[in-house]
């Protein structure tokens, strides 16, 4: 499984551990990984990302201990089948909306015209 290293870590976004984390993650949640795939070992990963390899084994730990993926013995770093993965979606997407609302508030923005700026880039998308 050759997973998508594509994104930035960025060093002033919070620890890197944690970035790698939501990365795993929100590759769950759009689809890229599935439930079984396989991940890259910690030495791998750490060399696709530039970072130390004790930095993703930190990461990994965190994700195993949340029930996202399982270490098997002697195979590999697997995503589990039960990980929650609508509740990582659905925790992403809400998020997501957090922040949006979050600044149409700051801007002043009304309700009402905050719904209409999304539909319309939301519809702009499709037409894509």
């Amino acid at each position: 499984m050759k997973i998508d290293t594509g994104w930035m870590l960025e060093m002033d976004a919070g620890p890197i551990y944690v970035q790698i984390g939501v990365r795993v993650r929100e590759q769950l949640a759009c689809g890229d990984l599935k439930v079984g795939d396989k991940l890259p070992s910690a030495r791998d990963l750490a060399t696709q990302l530039s970072v130390n390899p004790n930095t993703v084994v930190h990461a990994f730990e965190r994700l195993e201990a949340d029930g996202v993926i399982e270490t098997k013995r002697g195979l590999g770093t697997f995503v589990r089948v039960d990980a929650p993965v609508a509740k990582m979606r659905d925790e992403i997407l809400r998020a997501a909306a957090e922040r949006y609302v979050n600044e149409v508030r700051r801007l002043g923005v009304e309700n009402e015209e905050a719904v209409a700026a999304l539909k319309e880039v939301w519809d702009a998308g499709k037409a894509r």
